[in-house]
């Protein structure tokens, strides 16, 4: 009898976590697609990294343009450009400019092209709750990545119910280090020139360029 208890209790978790899963994939689904008829996307963030064992919490804020593969990033004085190909690293107090062909698959940071549909590839997921941020209404889904390897447990989603725009990702580190990402001011309908995403280097001949393709 204790042994079929067991059985059913087992039976209604997993039914319960097939249940998760799929309502996770349902709002993750939705979030993608709008995400992807956007032409382009403007926003201004807060970029955290907290450390509870060395008691360090920073916060920093940054402005993002994406359109398609392609972003431009500003963040702690660095301006990021990424043209589809090559990354343009602009350190902006040190009048220096990195020019790479950047790891797509590098796993120490969070790739800004890809964070709004992040769940897409090598993850499975998890519908954790429904709550509030702000006064505002907002699903809660849980990341976990599907090699072990990563230097992360899992990433934490918040997506705003009413109009199924990501309002934070919240990366945690094994090493106890955790990343934070709010955005705000989200604009979707700006015409982007292709030109946005690569360093004028003829506007700024005072800066140092290192080509290190």
């Amino acid at each position: 009898m204790k042994y079929a208890f067991t059985l059913i209790l087992a039976s209604i978790s997993l039914f319960s976590f097939a249940q998760s899963q799929e309502k996770a994939k349902e709002i993750l689904d939705q979030v993608s697609a709008k995400t992807k008829a956007y032409p382009s996307i403007v926003a201004d963030f807060s970029f955290s990294l907290e450390n509870l064992q060395e008691d360090i919490n920073e916060v920093y804020e940054g402005n993002i343009i994406l359109k398609g593969n392609k972003y431009k990033v500003n963040l702690m004085d660095v301006d990021t450009y990424f043209d589809g190909q090559v990354q343009y690293t602009h350190m902006i107090d040190a009048f220096e400019v990195n020019i790479t062909i950047p790891d797509l698959d590098d796993e120490e940071t969070l790739n800004p092209a890809t964070i709004f549909t992040i769940y897409e590839e090598g993850y499975t997921y998890n519908y954790v709750a429904e709550g509030t941020i702000n006064g505002k209404a907002c699903h809660e889904i849980d990341l976990y990545p599907i090699n072990r390897d990563k230097p992360y447990s899992r990433i934490k989603l918040l997506i705003l119910k009413d109009n199924l725009q990501l309002y934070s990702i919240r990366q945690v580190g094994k090493d106890g280090n955790n990343y934070t990402v709010v955005v705000k001011n989200m604009e979707t309908n700006k015409q982007i020139n292709d030109k946005t995403f690569v360093f004028d280097q003829a506007a700024n001949s005072d800066v140092d360029v290192i080509d290190m393709r």
